[in-house]
Parts: C-alpha cells; structure tokens; sequence
C-alpha cells in the first residue's frame, strides 16, 4: 500500500504513531540513557504534543474541508513552533564553548519564579545545558527533531491538499 495514497484519516493516524514513537523515544533516552532535557528540549517535546493532538482529531473525526485546514493549521502551528526552537537548539550547540551562556535554573523553577513572557526569554536564551551535544546515529538529538518537525509538516500538507482514494 503506497502511503502516498491513503485517506486522510490514515496519513493523520500515522503522524500521531510518529508523534507517540518520538515522544516514546525522548522518554526513553531520558530515563534509560541519562540524557537529561534542556529547557528548549521539553519544548520540543511540547511541540510534538501539539501536533500529535492535531493529528489525533484528524484522525478520529476525518472533518470535510474546512476542519481539515483547522487540523492542519494546528498541527502545523506546532510544526513551524518545533522547527523554530530546534531551529535555536542547533544554534546554541553550535556555538564555540566561550560564547556559551550559563546555566539557568530548572525550567520548573522559572515557571513558578517568573511570568510566562519572562520563562520564555529566559529560555530561548538558551543555557550550558542546551549546549551539551549527544550524538544519536551522528546527529543531535535537535537535529532529529528538527527533520521530523519539517517531514510532518509536510505530511500534514500533503494528507490535506490531495483527494483521498481510501476512505
């Protein structure tokens, strides 16, 4: 079965299962691996929440037009949000270690010490921690994320601007 063919409802089904599978992973790599998340990490992982709602909806209520551009627009939301903070992620790993900045306090602690606005300047600032690169397959954990935010972006389009053949 080509799955440039399916429904919908199917192509939405399995950006939620991708959604799961990441999410899965990144617990995974936490809690077996000792790969501890940033700040801008659990961001990442708050993006792909995001979407796998979005995807999730799609997927239960196959909606006819214009509830599908609403699926797809919050999915992508959560995209362009991903791609952006992994976008920043990269960035601050690539920096050389004498521009690095400090560590900050535990993203648990900003929420309950600053307004909202405040925790995400904070955060985008980035931290030492955010700088820390572990290599899976050859690239960071960011650049992953940064791959898979821009393929369901696209997968979202696609599933939503084609007719369907399956229903």
């Amino acid at each position: 079965m080509n799955p440039f063919r399916w429904s919908y409802r199917l192509s939405f089904l399995l950006g939620f299962l991708i959604c799961i599978g990441l999410l899965g992973f990144a617990l995974y790599a936490e809690h077996e691996w000792g790969m501890n998340p940033c700040p801008l990490c659990i961001f990442q992982r708050i993006a792909f929440m995001v979407m796998g709602a979005f995807f999730l909806l799609g997927a239960i209520f196959g909606p006819r037009a214009g509830g599908r551009w609403i699926c797809t627009g919050g999915a992508l939301l959560g995209a362009i949000f991903g791609i952006g903070v992994a976008s920043r992620h990269l960035w601050i790993q690539s920096l050389p270690p004498d521009q690095i900045p400090s560590c900050g306090p535990p993203l648990d602690y900003m929420f309950g010490a600053f307004p909202f606005a405040k925790v995400l300047k904070l955060v985008f600032t980035g931290s030492g921690e955010c700088a820390k690169v572990e290599p899976i397959l050859g690239l960071p954990m960011p650049a992953w994320s940064l791959l898979w935010f821009v393929l369901l972006a696209i997968l979202a389009i696609i599933a939503t601007r084609r007719r369907s053949v399956l229903r």
